[in-house]
């Protein structure tokens, strides 16, 4: 008997051959990061590298850092509260630092905005003057002051006298207001700081449901003049709390928004680049959540336990598929945004105190 033997040749083309998923990326942004002992970590985010460090003239770590309007400039506080400096980010050096202390007198910058055209900033004030025998506290206040001669051009009066302990401010795009947030948004015109006009928020009309206590944060990814995050209510029917999410349109003083369920302590509360996503984290000792909002269809869309860390906070990559979760260490952990799959880490040279994505 003869056995036929059969030769068959398969060819198999190369774009039928399987190819290992691409490695994902967050774009081409730069992530700025305030260290230890007194720099800000330069990372550029597609290689996420540490590329550059800025030094700091002041004694740090930045306890803040805020990005100018044009994205040319930071404007960081150090750590005693009492000094700013401002870097200039196309060669990353010092332009200039200032502070209000003199002699015997402290004074701690709470809180501070800086104008659209970056000629003065807007300082929350806390002064403390030692005597032989007592340090006299001055009341906190408001204050102009012009960021080239370092001087105070305006006392800004209380909105009804009424001193406030902290305040949230934002300037308008164009300069021309300055919103001060609380119970109320109040609207100050910035030639004389007077109130323009004034927005009850626990007076939205929504007979079923009780006051309504909104935290406004600035986020990178928002349309300027418009700011999104979570909201708090209290459902008088069922005597419960409940969250959800609202959009404020600033120069109309109008607000969307809708619950999404029983109240929950998120945080970092983040929008997608695109605007149809956002991201909050929950973070319990022991018990860490992502969470993934759908802003088109106003649902919660997605939320799944990881592996966190004792303090979290994270700002998504550039183009919106990926986070990184930071705080309270020397890495950068990054997660895939559409699965919560942990990729891998951004190991730096020393502890952190914040961090700033910034768009190229």
């Amino acid at each position: 008997m003869r056995t036929l033997l059969l030769t068959i040749s398969i060819v198999v083309t190369s774009s039928a051959i399987a190819q290992p998923a691409p490695e994902l990326t967050g774009g081409n942004g730069t992530i700025y990061v305030g260290a230890f002992p007194s720099r800000v970590l330069v990372v550029d985010e597609a290689t996420e590298q540490v590329v550059d460090e800025i030094r700091m003239e002041l004694d740090g770590p930045p306890s803040d850092i805020l990005l100018s309007q044009d994205k040319n400039r930071l404007y960081m506080r150090d750590r005693t509260f009492e000094h700013i400096e401002i870097i200039d980010l196309q060669d990353r050096t010092t332009l200039d630092t200032l502070t209000l202390s003199e002699g015997s007198t402290k004074v701690r910058i709470r809180d501070f905005v800086v104008s659209p055209d970056e000629s003065y900033a807007v300082l929350l004030l806390d002064t403390a003057t030692k005597q032989i025998d007592r340090f006299e506290i001055a009341p906190r206040k408001l204050v102009q002051l012009d960021l080239t001669t370092h001087e105070i051009v305006h006392e800004i009066a209380w909105p009804d006298g009424e001193e406030r302990v902290s305040v949230n401010m934002l300037f308008s795009p164009d300069g021309n207001l300055l919103y001060l947030f609380g119970d109320e948004i109040l609207a100050l015109e910035t030639e004389s700081f007077t109130v323009a006009s004034r927005w009850q928020l626990s007076r939205i009309e929504e007979p079923s449901l009780g006051g309504f206590n909104f935290r406004f944060r600035s986020d990178p990814n928002e349309e300027p003049g418009f700011y999104s995050g979570l909201f708090r209510v209290q459902d008088p029917a069922q005597n419960r709390r409940l969250m959800g999410i609202a959009r404020i349109n600033l120069a109309e003083l109008e607000v969307d928004f809708y619950t999404l369920g029983p109240d929950e302590p998120l945080s970092s509360f983040a929008l997608a680049p695109s605007r149809e996503k956002a991201y909050a984290i929950l973070s319990r000792i022991g018990h860490y959540e992502f969470w993934t909002f759908d802003l088109v269809g106003r649902r919660v869309e997605k939320r799944e336990l990881i592996d966190g860390r004792p303090r979290m906070a994270f700002n998504p990559s550039t183009n919106g598929q990926l986070l990184y979760v930071h705080q309270a260490g020397a890495t950068i952990d990054i997660y895939e945004a559409a699965t919560y799959r942990y990729l891998r880490s951004i190991q730096l040279a020393g502890d952190m105190t914040n961090v700033l994505v910034v768009a190229n």
